[in-house]
Parts: C-alpha cells; structure tokens; sequence
C-alpha cells in the first residue's frame, strides 16, 4: 500500500502536469503558469521561442497539432449548426430550419488560412440567415442625427463648432456652397472656416473659387494663411497676385472720383464704388465718404442762400472764405460748430448730428467745438461744453482730452487771463498747473498753489517777479503775515 502511495507520488511530482495544492506559497506561481497556458491556447498562430510551458488542450493534446485542429474544426462547426437549428425552431415556426451540413474544411486550406469558394458561399448565406433572427445592439435614433445629411448650412456650421461628424459632400450646388463659406464666417470659427474652405478648394474651380473670395476677404486672408502653412506655392502666387491685381483696380477706379469736378456726377460715381469687392472696413469708409458728400450739398446750398439773402447774423459778422464742398470730416465738423452750434440734432449741419451720423469720438468732437466757439470767443459755449451735472444736480467741470490741453487752446484764442486762470486751476498736477500758471502768468493761481503747499520760500521768491505795489505784492505779503503767526 505504502509502495502504491509512493509511486503515485512520484507520478504526480515527476509529470509535467502540477496537482492543485493549497500552499500559499506556490499560489502565485500556479496562477501565473496557467494564466499563461490560457493566453498561448488563444494566440495559437504566434510562437514563443521563449515559452518553456507547453501549450496543452484540456485533452491533454498540444495546441495546434494534427488531431487537435480536426476535433476543434469538427465540433465547432457542429456546435454552430445545433445552436442555428434550435434557435431557427425557437423563434418562428413560419421558417424551414436549415439543414446540418457536416465541415468539409481541408487541412491545408485550415493551416493557410483560406477556404473554398462553395464554403465561402455557403457561410456567406448562413451569416445572411442569422442577421434576419439573431438580435441587433444599435445605437440610439438620436445618435444617427450626427450623420444626417439634412442639416442646413447654419446648422452645419453649428456642429462644427461644437466638435460634431458633419459631411459638406451634401452642398452641391455653388450656392449652398457660397452659403455655407458666409455661415461660417458669421460664426467666427477659424477652424470651422478652413475647414470650409478645404472643401471649396476641393470642389470648385479656381476660378470660381478666386472670384467668390475676391468679395469675402475674411475668408481670402484664412485661405492665404493655410495655404502658407501648407506650402502651396503655386496656388498662393496665382492668388495673391488675383488679389493685387483686383484691388489695384479697385483703387484705382476709386479715385477716379478726384478727377470729376461736377459735384452730383461725383456723388452718383462714389454711389457706385459702393459696389465694388472691398473689404467690409474699406466698403465703411467709401460709404461715409458718400454720405459726407451728400451732406455737405445739403449744407452748401442752404448756406449759400442765407448768405446771399443776408438773413443770417453769423454770415454777416464772419462770411465764409471757402465752400464746404469736398472738405474732410474733421473741417465739415468745425465749419458746423462755428455756423450751426445751436442747431437741433435733426438737421444736416447740426454737430451733434454729425457725431452721431459718423460715430466721432468725443475727444475729437471736443476738441473741435472747443477750438471754433474760442475762435468766436463765445466763452458761455465753451463753459457749457465742460460742463456736467451728476444726478443729485450738482455740477461739475470735466474734460475727455484733459484741462491742460483745453488751456493752451484758449490761450491759442487769446482767451482772457480770467477765462484761463479758472481753467488752469482745474489741472489736477501741481507742476503742470505751476508750469502753465507761470508761463501765461496766472498770478493768482501760482499764489493759491504755493499757500496750499505752505511754501514760503517760493512764496518769497515770486514775489520778486510781480510788480511793485501790485495787488498781486499784497496778496503774497498778506499771506506771509498770516503764516509768521500760524
């Protein structure tokens, strides 16, 4: 009995096969050997020469041998076949199940990895079979949307930009095309407009391509940075020379208005440049250059008349040396301002209107009213247009280009030493204020900005500079008393 038990020891301990132990110790090494057999049993075509377990079926046959291949091939073309017959008798007794057909494979074909035409056929209708009776996973309704090619062009172009599966194949036509490039200019997506012009590039001639984009130039200056950084040459000379050559002409047409000396034929010819393929800020400015035009007809021939009848006082104290006609926005402003300050807002030569019509900034509008109600030494206006009164009703002096600058205009104007003492004050630094006060002797603002600081040396020494016996003299000495007997 001892000799059978000990026999059988040596069996199981000389064999390539391991009994199951529970000793902890050579767990992980168990575990490891047949989570190895496991993966080399799957990857049957791909040898390990450094694999020094050999590869076993359950059967205890290698992987991979002759008589292995067969078993397998039989039973899982068997199992296949019982498997479609009960499910074909489960489902529906309205169709034939499909007769068992024994494996005609070859072992050549097996090893090669090929099969004959008439199996390939017969798994091909089969597979067909199970489609009709085997159930399908499908995404959700919702998910196939991503793929549809009913979107519009907004729509596309929305996708896009959040990152969706959009085809532009659908856009077949150059219209929708066309449609698409301004839907995706109007959402400023660069990618999302190379994107687009990668398809039009693709699908349009260059010609029509050139043409479309001549009147597109967000679109052209994309199109010619990705055609940099693709190194297109060939494309990007022929297009940047298409470019030049049509702006070229397009300047060059517009300044055929400087040659045109009828006045209503040179309004008509801008009317036209309005049309031409400039970009959106150069179609801005020829379209207030026509507007401006328009108006100053207005004005001239409203002007004219009131000089020639005599009726208006400002015409009659200060006539007009030049016309109106063809002067910068900036000169119309001014020439507004002198004439028509009072003017209500609805009229063509108010000045308020012209800054809102043209979107003058206000630095600009105050420096040009401050500059022609000085001219006019209407000191009333100039106060009025510093100015401002908060919403609890008290007023306060503010100036968008700053009082420093607002004192050299009036001094410019020959502003009363009164009219400038009372600005100058307003200048926020003391050295500046000190600098202008002294520079167009503003007595009493440099005497106040010394007693503020307590500065009785400067006191002393500016007191040099005024005359003798002056009410400025009395001013510093009476100051300088008060601060001997603080």
């Amino acid at each position: 009995m001892s000799r059978a038990r000990a026999d059988e020891e040596e069996y199981w301990h000389s064999s390539k096969f391991r009994a199951f132990t529970f000793d902890d110790e050579d767990d992980e090494l168990s575990q490891l050997k047949e989570s190895k057999r496991a993966v080399n049993s799957l990857r049957d075509i791909v040898d390990d020469d450094d694999d020094d377990l050999e590869r076993v079926s359950w059967s205890g046959e290698p992987v991979g041998s002759i008589s292995w291949s067969i078993k397998e091939t039989a039973s899982s073309s068997t199992g296949s076949l019982e498997s479609r017959d009960s499910s074909l008798q489960k489902g529906s007794s309205s169709y034939a199940a499909f007769p068992k057909q024994v494996s005609s494979y070859s072992l050549s074909s097996l090893f090669k990895g090929e099969l004959p035409h008439t199996q390939c056929g017969q798994m091909a209708l089969s597979d067909t079979g199970v489609k009709n009776y085997a159930p399908e996973l499908r995404r959700p309704k919702a998910e196939y949307k991503d793929y549809s090619s009913d979107w519009s062009p907004k729509d596309t172009v929305r996708r896009m930009q959040r990152g969706k599966v959009c085809s532009l194949e659908r856009f077949r036509s150059l219209q929708d095309k066309l449609v698409l490039l301004d839907e995706a200019v109007a959402g400023h997506d660069g990618n999302v407009i190379t994107a687009v012009l990668i398809f039009l590039k693709r699908t349009l001639r260059r010609e029509i391509l050139f043409r479309e984009l001549e009147v597109r130039q967000v679109a052209l200056c994309h199109l010619i940075h990705f055609l940099k950084e693709t190194g297109e040459q060939k494309l990007l000379l022929d297009l940047l020379r298409l470019c030049f050559f049509s702006l070229s002409l397009q300047l060059s047409q517009y300044r055929e208005h400087l040659n045109i000396q009828d006045v209503e034929k040179r309004r008509e010819f801008l009317k036209g440049c309005i049309g031409l393929p400039f970009s959106a800020e150069d179609i801005s400015h020829i379209q207030d250059h026509y507007t401006l035009l328009e108006r100053q007809i207005i004005i001239e021939a409203n002007d004219r008349h009131l000089e020639t009848a005599g009726q208006s006082e400002i015409f009659r104290k200060y006539p007009r040396k030049a016309s109106i006609l063809n002067m910068p926005l900036v000169t119309t402003l001014f020439y507004s301002c002198f004439y028509h300050y009072t003017e209500a807002e609805g009229t063509f030569s108010s000045p308020t209107n012209l800054k809102k019509t043209f979107k003058i900034p206000d630095k600009q509008y105050v420096l040009t009213a401050l500059a022609a109600r000085a001219k006019l030494r209407a000191w009333e206006d100039v106060d009025a247009l510093f100015t401002t009164k908060n919403w609890l009703g008290y007023t306060k002096k503010k100036a968008p280009i700053g009082f420093h600058r607002v004192v050299e205009i009036l001094q410019r104007n020959n502003a009363p030493v009164q009219v400038l003492q009372e600005y100058v004050r307003l200048v926020e630094d003391v050295e500046t204020r000190l600098n202008l006060a002294t520079k167009y002797k503003c007595h009493d603002v440099v005497i106040d900005t010394y007693r503020d600081l307590k500065d009785r040396i400067q006191l002393m020494a500016y007191k040099c500079k005024v005359e003798r016996g002056s009410a400025e003299e009395e001013k510093i000495n009476s100051i300088l008393n008060n601060m001997v007997r603080n």
